[in-house]
């Protein structure tokens, strides 16, 4: 989502300001950091990093520091308190008003600081996205409505809202006129999608996705991050009827059990949570399931941490992002006792750390030999003269091939399996 939001935020100053973007800070006349607040560690990092930007600022007192996101969203005019030299405040939901704050703050000289949740009404003012490559990202909803006692995006992004159908479609449209192949939905609950129909109901995601693969030159969709709760039948079945949809999907499970699940406010069981796995590998046989789990929960007990290793062992999912539990101003979870000492929360995170990588490599083994469709992003990043992509399952494959296959789906045959990417030889046919 942030990238996506930072994608926008650099079409929209370009298109009023007349701005482009420079990998060098020190040409910058403008510095912003879009920022999450999901983690603690994401949070301090960002005044590490304005620390940098002030002393860019310093040298050039004309440059403008601006904070937008999460974290700004969580703490709004007390970024200017603690860094003064910041000029721009903004949060996810009014990154669209950049050009007024700068205006205003050029014409004031006083900081501004706008994180108010207008829900929607960015997607009415930022201008058409400028592609680049073969695949995009298009967000179809904003913030969530679910509470999770850990979490703090209802309080960052606010609560769920989906834009209508016909606007994402209209993206979508464009996108694939422009030479975009692939298409990830985006939400922070993104299964949870309700977008209004001009007949005054609504569409849910399996109906958007449908509509979708229906767009000429599309060929891949993909969306994320998906919640347990609204994984409904109709989306199940999506993954049997449109072959479009890539064979991959992110389905956050957090913990194996049952008393961690409830004291997080997950609203499903480890029990309800498999059941559902076997729907979706029943309904897509070949399906990457990914997921993410919280280590060291307040409460968090041997026997808890032993139930989440035991459904990991089942489940055999193909990747996942584990985190260490990460205490949250505002949160449910920042009150609750019994909190799990660091050496602790640390030897568990090894220990499924590791199971973990275990299954991704068996599973990449498994790929050796295989045929796979890959998109081709571009070149390589260790070897310019190869080309890279991804497939079905969103692994990265490098391979041999000329540059005009770029943009292109082609078939690739898997000759090895390495920890973080694939080697391939593209498949001739006679």
């Amino acid at each position: 989502m942030n990238e996506y939001d930072s994608a926008k935020i650099a079409d929209l100053l370009a298109a009023t300001q007349g701005m482009e973007l420079t990998e060098d800070s020190q040409d910058a006349d403008l510095i912003l950091f879009n920022t999450c607040s999901v983690r603690e560690k994401a949070q301090e990092k960002v005044f590490h990093e304005l620390g940098r930007a002030r002393l860019v600022k310093e040298a050039r007192p004309g440059v403008l520091i601006g904070v937008g996101g999460c974290v700004a969203s969580q703490e709004g005019a007390a970024i200017i308190r603690r860094a003064p030299y910041v000029d721009l405040v903004f949060g996810p939901q009014t990154l669209h008003r950049l050009p007024e704050l700068i205006a205003k703050r050029r014409s004031t000289g006083r900081p501004q600081v706008d994180i108010s949740f207008p829900e929607i009404e960015k997607f009415d003012h930022l201008p058409a996205a400028r592609v680049e490559g073969a695949s995009a990202f298009v967000s179809i909803m904003e913030g969530c409505s679910k509470y999770c006692t850990f979490c703090v995006v209802p309080y960052t992004r606010g609560e769920e809202i989906s834009r209508p159908h016909a606007q994402v479609l209209a993206e979508i449209r464009d996108l694939a006129a422009a030479g975009v192949r692939e298409v990830t939905l985006l939400g922070q609950n993104v299964n949870a999608y309700r977008g209004a129909l001009p007949d005054g109901e609504s569409a849910d995601l399996a109906l958007l996705l449908a509509h979708a693969a229906a767009v000429p030159g599309i060929e891949r969709l993909r969306f994320t991050t998906s919640h347990p709760r609204e994984m409904t039948p109709r989306l199940v079945e999506a993954f049997a009827s449109l072959p479009k949809l890539a064979s991959q999907l992110h389905l956050p499970v957090q913990s194996g059990s049952d008393r961690i699940l409830a004291a997080m406010k997950r609203g499903y069981t480890a029990l309800e949570y498999k059941s559902l796995v076997r729907k979706l590998r029943a309904a897509r046989p070949d399906l990457s399931l990914t997921t993410d789990f919280i280590v060291g929960f307040p409460g968090e007990t041997d026997a808890d941490f032993e139930k989440t290793l035991a459904l990991a062992t089942e489940l055999r999912f193909d990747g996942s992002f584990n985190f260490l539990y990460s205490q949250r101003p505002g949160t449910p979870a920042a009150e609750l006792e019994h909190p799990v000492p660091q050496a602790t929360k640390q030897a568990r995170f090894e220990r499924l750390q590791e199971l973990l990588e275990q299954c991704h490599a068996a599973y990449s083994q498994a790929m050796v030999d295989s045929v796979q469709k890959v998109l081709v992003t571009g070149h390589a990043k260790k070897d310019g003269a190869e080309l890279s992509g991804r497939c079905d399952n969103n692994r990265i494959v490098n391979f041999a091939g000329q540059a005009r296959l770029i943009g292109q789906i082609v078939e690739v045959r898997i000759t090895a399996a390495l920890p973080h990417s694939l080697r391939g030889e593209v498949v001739i046919r006679d």
